[in-house]
């Protein structure tokens, strides 16, 4: 009897468990950060401002070994597309970054780039930063059409964070 009592559990338990998938709430990535101003590629897909499938979801998720010179960090290769017609955003000469991080890791630097070019380092000191982060750049050497590739060095892992932002560099104000 006890042994048919133990039967009777698990196939209850295992007829439920797929009615209790569909009703738990969705789980969130909890994993790490991109810029959200001004609008990065991952902050377009996000919006739906362009079609670029999964990163749409998991726009903090751009994550590759260090080094890498693409926007995708070899996942997610819409990033990397400069024909999906991403919207190019207006600023002036000195530009303000803002990076939204889901999980605090220690920082070793965050590097900006226009193609080769190192633009900007600013050292993390190997701290936490806070859950958003504003970094200002000096662009005025730039004008036009500009790809801008913001890298978030993490200081406890052999990882980084890409984030590609399409830029319309003026002189005026964005």
């Amino acid at each position: 009897m006890i042994v048919r009592s133990r039967i009777v559990v698990v196939a209850g338990a295992l007829a439920l468990a797929p009615v209790a998938a569909l009703l738990a709430p969705p789980s969130v990535a909890n994993a790490h950060g991109w810029v959200t101003g001004p609008a990065s590629r991952q902050e377009q897909c996000a919006r739906g401002l362009v079609s670029c499938g999964a990163v749409k979801y998991e726009p903090q998720s751009v994550e590759g070994p260090k080094g890498l010179t693409n926007c995708s960090a070899n996942k997610y290769p819409e990033l990397d597309d400069d024909s999906l017609g991403w919207v190019p955003q207006r600023v002036s000469g000195s530009v303000t970054f803002t990076w939204k991080n889901t999980a605090n890791h220690r920082t070793a630097d965050w590097e900006y780039f226009i193609g080769n070019t190192r633009v900007a380092v600013i050292d993390g000191r190997n701290e936490q930063p806070p859950m958003e982060v504003t970094h200002t750049i000096d662009l005025s050497q730039y004008t036009g059409r500009q790809k801008l590739r913001a890298v978030w060095n993490i200081g406890d892992t052999a990882a980084a964070f890409y984030s590609c932002v399409d830029l319309e560099i003026g002189d005026g104000t964005p």
